[in-house]
Order: C-alpha cells, then sequence, then structure tokens
C-alpha cells in the first residue's frame, strides 16, 4: 500500500475502518429534551473559555435515531449548556453517551463530539415519554414527561436543536501533551421537524465517577420537549485556538 493509498482512507484500522466514510443523514431522530437549572459554580467549571453563559440552565437530551446513514439505529444521551461565544449564542456540548461504537469513534475522530459507550433508551410508558441512561449495569439518569400532552409551535421545536455547537477537539501527541486543543462549532442543516409536543417532565440524575452527570446538579425543571426530525450534520470548523493562544501569551 503506498502514500496515496494510505492518505485516501479516513479512519483505522485501514482493513476494517471503525466508521464509514460517509455522511450520515437522520431519519426520524427522536428527541426528548429536559431543561433544568443548575449550580452556577458547577456550571463554570464545567464551560470552558472562552465561552459564557448568562443562566445556570443545562439541556439534558436522549435522542433515539429511527435510521442513520452508516450507522443504523441507535440511541444517545447526554448533557448541553446553553453559551456565547462573542456575540454567537449557542450550545456547549459537554457529555454523549451512545450504544453504537461506529457512530462513537466516528464523532470523537472525525468530529469533536464528546461520545463514550452508554446504554441510554427511550420509550413511551404507561402515558410517559421515559428516557433512561446507564452507565454499564448503573443507571445514572431517568427523565420522563408526559406523552404528547400539548402541541409545540415547530419553528420554536427547529430553533431549539439548530443553535450553533460548540465542542472541544482535544488531540494528545505522543508525549501526552495536547497536539491539536481547539474549540469548534457546528449545527444541524438540512432539517425537517415532523412533530413535536411540551408537557410536564422530571429528571433524576445519578453519582458516579466515570459518568459524573449528576455534577451538574438538577435544582429546577425549567421546560420539556418530545421533538420528530429529519436531519443532516453540518462539518465542523474550528473558532478558537488554545494552543496559539498559549504561545501568544
Amino acid at each position: 500500500m503506498n502514500s496515496e493509498e494510505i492518505l485516501r482512507r479516513v479512519a483505522t484500522p485501514l482493513t476494517s475502518p471503525a466508521y464509514a466514510p460517509a455522511v450520515a443523514r437522520f431519519t426520524d431522530r427522536e428527541y426528548l429534551n429536559v431543561v433544568y437549572r443548575t449550580d452556577p459554580e458547577a456550571l463554570r467549571a464545567a464551560v470552558p473559555e472562552p465561552l459564557e453563559f448568562d443562566e445556570p440552565l443545562v439541556r439534558f437530551e436522549i435522542m433515539n435515531m429511527g435510521e442513520v446513514t452508516a450507522y443504523g439505529p441507535y440511541v444517545e444521551a447526554g448533557q448541553a449548556i446553553p453559551v456565547r461565544f462573542g456575540e454567537e449564542r449557542g450550545e456547549y456540548l459537554h457529555a454523549m453517551y451512545l450504544n453504537n461504537f461506529p457512530a462513537t469513534a466516528a464523532g470523537r475522530e472525525a468530529s469533536a463530539y464528546p461520545k463514550v459507550m452508554g446504554e441510554p433508551a427511550l420509550k413511551v410508558d404507561h402515558a410517559a415519554l421515559v428516557g433512561t441512561l446507564d452507565y454499564g449495569s448503573e443507571r445514572i439518569a431517568t427523565a420522563t414527561m408526559g406523552y404528547k400532552w400539548f402541541p409545540m409551535d415547530l419553528a420554536a421545536a427547529e430553533a431549539e436543536i439548530t443553535v450553533p455547537t460548540f465542542m472541544l477537539k482535544l488531540v494528545p501527541g505522543y508525549d501526552h501533551r495536547p497536539r491539536i486543543a481547539e474549540l469548534v462549532r457546528t449545527r444541524i442543516t438540512d432539517i425537517t421537524v415532523k412533530q413535536a409536543f411540551t408537557g410536564p417532565a422530571r429528571l433524576q440524575l445519578f453519582e458516579h465517577a466515570l459518568a459524573p452527570l449528576a455534577d451538574l446538579p438538577v435544582r429546577e425543571v425549567v421546560s420539556a420537549s418530545h421533538i420528530l426530525t429529519d436531519l443532516t450534520l453540518s462539518g465542523v470548523e474550528p473558532v478558537h485556538d488554545y494552543l496559539a493562544e498559549r504561545k501568544q501569551s
């Protein structure tokens, strides 16, 4: 295998890459979102500079991926924090847990999504939409919402999930120091919101040393939504280079 052939590959192992060289299209992507108020000091410790936040809010999400190009169906859960980057408002992706290894590897390597393996689930149970997240055999999150209680404005639902998304891209060098340390930005494009609802919701987070969602504790549930969409994720672009910043200082 020559150099040109190697450079045409996008992932390792070369003979059986961890993920396919395809742009993922999500069909029937179903969200359970619970926005809650947390402790400001805990949030301040979690949000990286130069991002800032106005209110101590977190959006806990569980997403049932009905069909995804190259990956098939899977479920994902995590925490997103409303932030500002200068004058631009968006969300910082703090944590993500998936039950699909190719999607986990692609999210981390090809982009900068903070993905690790977990066992999220989303189902309807006795007129409630129920989302759970297990890490190994331990439950670390349970979210419940009244199932399709009130219709939600579709434009408002689209605005909720299409804000710019910020993430940290950290790639270690062989000396275990960062070779890449960037704040990157992406967003959802080409979206169709099929259904959207709101209703009463509750969220419980349970402490775990290796899955510390509860470090951003639930103080008050602010809102909830249940959204069904088709969408595509756009590419990632760097917006802040921490290594360049350190060289200049």
